[in-house]
């Protein structure tokens, strides 16, 4: 992006709103206090030169090249700790933003008007669509429903678990110094600790000294589930059940369980060979000792406060017949629950219950429960037995909470998913053919076996699905089936092979895979089994590397639509499962926007999406937002799977298809133009922190497939090619190509056409609102910093004219003066953001260029610029709020 012009950013400035300029300067002379304390005035001194430098480079008072000889100046030793001030303020800018959206989002959550892209606002519009035929279509919709994030480890989250631990604690003190209502000694002891836990936060290594191994990975995601998921999930089906009806929790609840969450993580051993049969059996079992945590905590809780006396809310028959064997088999236990609550018989049967699910954690088998099934039946005992004495409020209260919660995350919380790449089940049946197995083979049948002990041991809903990596033929699915009669014979598991679609020509073939599975007697069985459910995943990361932006939304489309086609003609209830990542060059982007642009009737009340690295913090680390993107996605879900939407999109995508698909090859030629040259994956080596990226030790998984320099973007994983262009300023992976594609069209008149497009088209819509968001966080001088870093004026030559001439065809089609204009809170972000990431930019340029000239460095030398490097790294990943 063009520097800001000073009369632009004054705008964002002007805009802040008061409150959250309050937050950022108390967080940030909080900060400033911290780091004249411990480096003494003189470092704060130093970070304010080059805060003030850049700010003033955006004004055009100075140049780049004056800042850059500033950083110049400073001892590595200064450098490093001027990384970290700036790393500092951004978590804690970001910690504000956070505070302020949540305050925005509880200001705009009125009764009597339904917040934007919420449940009762998604219901509302549904019950006025005449094309769905009055209230009973909108409720056998929502009746139909499915909701499935699957979290997953790609490593895309840059921060430690300890700097998140430290930020959510100084976050607790923002709220406490916020609070209403508090006294001068309050606040003063609040803003007491807020400077202890910021001085704790500067004192916290920011670089990860160890790899993660995948278990570490598992433990980090039940923070979210511990934190806020638990509690916040039926928080969504009560606004779900009183957007139905009036009167919740005064009645049984029309709104049912709908989202369940799978995990990835201890699982995907796809090109991660840390991740084997024995990490998957612990994963489960950590996820499991968390949710039975989570449910005996939670009946102990309304067990506590269910003082319904039995003279004034006598229990039902049921009840007391429950409450007689539960005696009869466990005198002591049940006489000792009688003495702590008399004559409180509901009070009782919940404690009793608690009591079973801590013995199912702890695996009394004489106690415990044998299935989350047996649970419910226990919870409906006492829901039934307060309905019919009248106490309908503590009935569909907060037990009616629990019972949601057993249904959404059972006993084993999230579906456990194994991946693996179809080479791998091929290979291992030619060694079970040849009768020698390897290491890597034998692996591969334990793992079938640990699938078979969690469905013995949980379920099959706990683990049953199989994902197998560059599907390209039935053969690949015949394969895990054939693989797991090896493992088990007569006893194999319930598996639902699901194929993975991700390169240009697999989307193309994936409606034939489709056909051939049709074939496979395993499936048949299933299908029969299951209602003809199938599933099938689309890979938006390696189509999006290897065709560029444009053309992959189009190839993803285009998939999606004649998946959709195929269910129809197969009668199979076919759910789409998206593999988008978090960034824009791997599908990222705002959720309930991409749910919109689906292809017509692929949706049909299901959606299944990965949420990977940063993005699930962002989006479950604190309740209220939680809430908001999951009612969100919820809410075009529902509207995506209306026959009005249906039909209005069909029509633009017939409209537009002959532009769009101009668009897409030309754009994918331009993008081949570059990817493709000779030499280009070693001068992206040189001009990126690539090779560094890897020492940031993000995930257990490897970041290359082989070993040595890339010698194409296939030795590439999609992340780190994605982190690395956002750490250049280019974000190359967003945008490039679409200028091309855009020409195309504008050179033989098409500009108005493009500009209807984009009005009428949510797809086109989404493509270009994205790339201008990626656009919007490049900062051209900067890129250009790094790419003269290669040596190759042709390919910095090449990347710097399709960035001006996408940027100009973007704002011509979308009407914009200027980028993100119809999205000002991002756009007030991103600007304000701007120069304190190009101070960490420009630290990083000075260590990346010393390393990368290789001169005469000491090891010491060298290890001081790599700390530099990667602290600046991990600084602009904070500030850019995205990595891979």
């Amino acid at each position: 992006m063009a520097a800001i012009a000073p009369a632009e950013r004054q705008s964002a400035v002007t805009e802040m709103p008061d409150e959250l300029r309050a937050d950022v300067r108390l967080l940030g002379g909080l900060l400033g206090q911290v780091i004249a304390e411990h480096g003494g005035p003189d470092l704060l001194a130093d970070v304010e030169r080059l805060r003030k430098a850049v700010i003033g480079a955006r004004r055009g008072d100075t140049t780049a090249d004056e800042v850059a000889a500033l950083v110049a100046e400073w001892p590595l030793d200064r450098a490093v700790q001027i990384a970290r001030a700036f790393t500092c303020y951004f978590h804690l800018a970001n910690l504000a933003e956070e505070h302020y959206r949540i305050r925005i989002l509880g200001q705009r959550d009125r009764d009597d008007v339904p917040l934007r892209e919420s449940l009762a606002e998604a219901v509302q519009e549904l019950r006025g669509d005449e094309r769905l035929g009055g209230d009973q279509r909108p409720a056998d919709l929502v009746e139909g429903l499915e909701y499935r994030p699957v979290l997953t480890a790609h490593p895309t989250e840059a921060r430690r678990r300890a700097v998140v631990t430290a930020i959510q604690r100084i976050s607790g003190q923002l709220d406490a110094y916020n609070a209403p209502g508090r006294g001068a000694g309050e606040r003063e002891e609040a803003h007491r600790r807020l400077l202890e836990e910021i001085d704790l936060l500067w004192r916290t290594a920011q670089l990860r000294s160890t790899k993660l191994d995948p278990l570490d990975e598992v433990r980090t995601a039940m923070a979210a589930f511990d934190e806020t998921l638990f509690r916040t999930v039926p928080m969504i089906y009560r606004a779900m059940d009183a957007a139905l009806e009036p009167g919740t929790g005064t009645r049984e609840p029309l709104a049912k369980a709908f989202i369940r969450y799978g995990s990835w993580i201890g699982g995907d051993r796809d090109g991660n060979p840390n991740v084997t049969s024995k990490v998957t059996r612990e994963a489960i079992l950590i996820q499991a000792d968390h949710v039975l945590t989570a449910l005996e905590n939670a009946a102990t809780r309304i067990g506590r406060t269910m003082t319904a006396g039995a003279m004034d809310t006598p229990p039902s028959a049921k009840l007391r017949e429950a409450l007689a064997r539960a005696t009869g088999d466990f005198p002591d236990l049940v006489s000792e629950m009688a003495t702590r609550s008399p004559q409180e018989p509901h009070r009782q049967w919940l404690f009793y219950v608690a009591t079973r699910i801590a013995a199912t954690r702890s695996r009394d088998l004489d106690l415990a429960y044998r299935s989350p099934s047996e649970l419910l039946d226990d919870l409906r005992i006492a829901q039934e037995s307060l309905r019919g004495a009248g106490a309908v409020r503590q009935a569909y209260g907060e037990l009616q909470h629990l019972i949601w919660q057993v249904e959404t995350f059972g006993f084993h919380l999230a579906e456990l998913e194994v991946r693996q790449h179809s080479q791998v089940h091929a290979a291992t049946l030619e060694e079970i053919a040849a009768g020698a197995l390897s290491e890597r083979g034998e692996e591969v049948l334990a793992t079938i076996r640990t699938i078979a002990w969690i469905q013995e041991r949980f379920g099959v809903t706990a683990c049953s699905r199989y994902v197998v990596s560059f599907t390209r033929s039935a053969d690949d699915i015949a394969a895990v089936y054939e693989l797991a009669r090896h493992a088990l014979g007569d006893r194999a598991p319930v598996l639902d092979v699901v194929p993975l679609f991700e390169s240009g020509a697999d989307l193309d073939n994936s409606a034939d895979v489709l056909t051939g599975m049709l074939e496979l007697e395993p499936v048949r069985r299933r299908l029969a089994a299951n209602g003809r459910r199938l599933e099938v995943m689309l890979g938006y990361s390696d189509s999006a590397k290897e065709l560029g932006p444009a053309a992959a939304t189009l190839r993803l489309y285009d998939a999606q639509a004649a998946l959709t086609a195929w269910a129809k003609d197969n009668d199979v209830k076919l759910t789409l499962f998206h593999g988008r990542g978090g960034a824009l060059g791997r599908g990222g982007g705002p959720a309930n926007r991409a749910v919109l642009a689906q292809a017509p009737g692929s949706v049909a009340g299901r959606f299944k999406v990965t949420e990977q690295g940063e993005v699930i913090f962002a989006r479950y680390g604190h309740s209220a937002i939680a809430r908001r993107h999951i009612e969100q996605v919820t809410n075009a879900v529902l509207l995506a799977s209306t026959p009005t939407v249906e039909s209005r999109t069909a029509a633009a995508a017939a409209k537009f298809r002959a532009l769009a698909e101009r668009v897409a090859s030309a754009s994918e030629r331009a993008y081949r133009a570059l990817t493709e040259a000779p030499g280009f994956p070693e001068w992206f080596a040189l001009v990126s922190p690539l090779e560094e990226i890897g020492s940031l030790r993000l995930g257990s998984r490897p970041a290359r497939r082989g070993l040595g320099a890339p010698r194409s973007l296939d030795d590439l994983r999609a992340i780190p090619w994605v982190f690395a262009w956002a750490q250049t300023r280019v974000n190359l992976p967003g945008w490039y190509g679409l200028g091309s594609g855009l020409a195309e069209v504008v050179s033989g008149g098409g500009l108005a056409e493009l500009r209807s497009a984009y009005r009428e088209w949510p797809l086109f819509a989404s493509l270009l609102d994205n790339v201008e968001m990626s656009l919007a966080k490049t900062d051209r001088s900067i890129a250009a910093r790094y790419l003269a870093l290669g040596g190759r004026d042709d390919f910095a030559g090449q990347v710097l004219t399709e960035y001006d001439l996408t940027r100009k065809l973007v704002l011509e089609t979308t009407g914009h003066t200027r980028l993100l204009e119809n999205r000002r809170v991002l756009s007030r972000a991103v600007q304000l953001r701007d120069p304190y990431v190009d101070a960490l930019s420009h630290l990083q340029l000075r260590a990346l260029s010393a390393l990368r000239a290789d001169g005469d460095l000491s090891e010491n030398e060298r290890d001081r610029l790599s700390t530099l490097l990667l602290l600046s790294v991990n600084g602009v990943a904070a500030g850019l709020q995205n990595t891979g």
